[in-house]
């Protein structure tokens, strides 16, 4: 191994301690990173010879374990929210318009009994709230102002299943206590200009927004405040999912295209402008003196964007790049990018699992290595430096920019998404250099004519080049296969492939190649693994069981829409489609039949069996059965959409009785104590997964008893007989 390249693999160790300290189901104790990052450290320092890489690797991971376990003794203390309609009391932080009313984050809340008594005791200054207003309130609220309203509030949701995203876990970093919707109108307290840094800039963003969305209405109105303030909440559902579909949400996440666009204008402005005058350009450094003003651009750029994790990475790398630039070295290295992600690692570490910190990385990873490996390839595309070479050129780069970069983000977006898109590269060869040369452009003119109040001579022709980039988002969005579900990748997949990404692009020579063989295995994880046949959401009011192509759902009252997107992710795109309660007869064979009492559930051919109940009483299960045929056996009964009985037990109809032990009960009392769960029916043994069971204690999950068992439970079952 190369010692100079060693040092490039310091961050990937320090994410690993992040993530492992993530997985654990139980918080370590304080000295645990320390405990191993300390002696680690002083080792590596020791005249230990090809001993001292290992234990600076050693040590980096103890670093990015302590650092997320300071992290997490920083976030404010999760808070109890009340379970009923209350009076919420508090100062308006931001102000989110969507595309049919509005949002509010809450700080300094106070909560009341009833609309007609104020909220009482001093204001929390800990967490805050998300409440979405009522489309039909007319009030006028803006940042800091002092409101009450009549609310419900909830906190954050739990995983839609076992091993799925954590939003808990996202509120608790972000100091969210939960979130809710008015049923009240709002009243206006007190109105108060914003106070600090931190309240001016959301004054500004919420100015700039709504001139945009004045001069421009619709989605091209959305997304010019999205792309000049970071905004997204009011882009319409529909243009949000073509640019999903189509590979090109990340124009919409503001990151490092962005700010680059925006350093790179303001860097050849500044340094032409300095070339104007005679003086300037021959005593003045233009080139730093450039530098310098478009790195000053990029932070008010980050700031007014609302400083998110993918803009963060890129303006490290821009203060790395302005650094080279001013000691005359070159702008872009893998060591730029591995200081960048070290320094947020030990700023943000509750971002390393998160998919934005995931494909950001990778895709800047893919293309620093990328390019440096087909730098020849390119300079003989070159040659001589005709204008048709130099043309074919840039084509190629802007293809090979797509293909690099979306390929390395695609495994982390089928991970998180559970879908990839197939023509994201065409699409980006089309709708990047619009961005690039003609939107932001003309969005940075009109941020230089709002004060002047003539935004609307740039918001225009902004408009016009957003509007062919919605087209192109339509379009192919619209083509045949455009997203392609695929099954989900257990973590150790994920954990392979990336270090396969990282093998392949920070070492050099030919065995390098090997991190193909583990990005191989990585992606082929999800054919190693069976996703559950039977799902339980956490509310209770859902439950799908995966029956070849199609998702058969049993859905009660106030089932959740985002658990159902969550599902159909997790299952590679299947069809829903209702569970069918009815007591038509069906052929012993099938995978679901439906009787009066409820249905019972043969997702695989051979395997074990669950019934689901539609109501409740003593006898749960009676299946009909042809003369002289087995029953099958019964190894769940789910009750979660009745109510549970007090005595269950199962019963077979027919000429014949099926052997079966007890069956496994999951009832409305089971799911809220663990959380969602996930069945796999094997041939000889059930094998169930629970939520909590799956996260553990840790702070940010709200606490739940009698405690659920942590480990996964395999109950063997004996087979049908007569």
């Amino acid at each position: 191994m190369s010692q100079t390249r060693l040092v490039l693999w310091l961050p990937v160790a320090m994410g690993t301690g992040v993530l492992l300290y993530f997985a654990l189901r139980t918080e370590p104790p304080f000295w645990a990173g320390a405990a191993v990052a300390g002696p680690a450290l002083l080792a590596a320092f020791a005249p230990l010879g090809r001993a001292r890489g290992a234990l600076a690797l050693l040590a980096a991971g103890g670093i990015g374990f302590a650092a997320a376990q300071v992290g997490t003794a920083r976030a404010l203390p999760l808070e109890p929210l009340p379970r009923r309609a209350v009076v919420v009391t508090g100062t308006v932080r931001a102000l989110d318009l969507l595309p049919t009313g509005r949002r509010v984050t809450l700080g300094r809340l106070r909560f009341g009994p009833t609309a007609g008594a104020p909220a009482t005791g001093p204001p929390r200054r800990g967490r805050r709230i998300r409440l979405r207003l009522r489309d039909s309130d007319p009030a006028p609220v803006a940042v800091g102002d002092r409101i009450r309203v009549r609310a419900l509030v909830r906190p954050p949701s739990p995983p839609a299943y076992p091993g799925g995203w954590d939003l808990q876990r996202g509120a608790f970093f972000a100091d969210l206590a939960g979130y809710g919707f008015a049923i009240g109108p709002v009243a206006r307290l007190a109105h108060h200009p914003p106070r600090g840094i931190a309240g001016w800039v959301e004054h500004l963003r919420e100015a700039i927004a709504a001139r945009c969305r004045a001069a421009l209405p619709g989605a091209r109105g959305a997304i010019a405040a999205t792309l000049l303030t970071g905004t997204q909440t009011a882009i319409p559902e529909p243009d949000r999912e073509a640019f999903r579909a189509s590979g090109l949400a990340h124009l919409l996440a503001v990151a490092g295209l962005h700010i680059g666009i925006v350093m790179g204008l303001v860097f050849a402005a500044v340094r032409a402008l300095l070339a104007l005058c005679e003086y300037t350009a021959l005593h003045w450094p233009t080139k730093p003196v450039a530098a310098l003003a478009a790195l000053a651009a990029g932070g008010g750029y980050m700031l007014l964007t609302g400083m998110h994790v993918p803009i963060e990475r890129s303006f490290a790398m821009a203060c790395l790049f302005t650094l080279a630039v001013l000691a005359g070295r070159p702008a872009l290295s893998l060591r730029g990018l591995a200081l960048a992600a070290a320094v947020l690692i030990l700023l943000a570490p509750q971002e390393v699992p998160g998919v934005s910190f995931q494909m950001s990385f990778s895709a800047v990873l893919a293309l620093i290595a990328g390019y440096e490996a087909l730098r020849p390839w390119l300079h003989r595309l070159r040659g001589d430096g005709a204008w048709w070479r130099r043309a074919g050129l840039h084509l190629a780069a802007l293809a090979l920019t797509s293909l690099l970069a979306g390929t390395a983000s695609a495994p982390y977006a089928a991970y998180h998404f559970g879908r990839v898109q197939l023509y994201f590269v065409p699409a980006n060869m089309l709708a990047v250099p619009l961005t690039a040369l003609w939107v932001m452009p003309a969005g940075l003119v009109a941020l230089a004519l709002m004060p002047l109040g003539a935004q609307g001579l740039a918001l225009a022709p902004m408009g016009w080049g957003i509007g062919a980039i919605l087209w192109v988002a339509r379009t192919t969005a619209a083509l045949p296969l455009a997203v392609v579900g695929v099954p989900p990748m257990p973590g150790w997949g994920l954990a392979v492939l990336s270090l396969g990404i990282a093998w392949l692009g920070l070492w050099r020579g030919r065995w390098r190649l090997a991190g193909i063989a583990a990005i191989a295995l990585g992606a082929a994880s999800p054919v190693l693994t069976r996703p559950a046949d039977l799902l339980v959401a956490a509310d209770a009011h859902l439950v799908a069981a995966r029956v070849g192509e199609d998702m058969v759902i049993a859905r009660g009252r106030g089932a959740s829409r985002f658990t159902l997107d969550a599902w159909r992710n997790y299952w590679a795109g299947a069809t829903p489609r209702p569970m069918p309660w009815d007591d038509t007869p069906r052929e012993a064979a099938a995978p679901i039949r439906c009787g009066a009492a409820g249905c019972l559930l043969r997702p695989r051919p051979g395997a074990q069996a669950a019934w689901l109940a539609q109501g409740s009483g003593g006898r749960l299960a009676r299946i009909a059965a042809r003369p002289g045929q087995d029953v099958p056996c019964v190894a769940v009964v789910v009750t979660v959409l009745a109510r549970p009985s007090g005595t269950v037990r199962t019963e077979a109809g027919g000429t014949r009785r099926a052997a079966c032990p007890a069956p496994l009960v999951i009832d409305r009392a089971m799911v809220r104590r663990a959380g969602a769960i996930a069945v796999w029916l094997g041939h000889h043994r059930v094998r169930l997964r629970s939520d909590r069971g799956t996260r553990g204690d840790r702070p940010w999950v709200t606490p739940a008893a009698p405690a659920w068992p942590r480990r996964r439970i395999d109950l063997p079952f004996a087979p049908a007989g007569p």
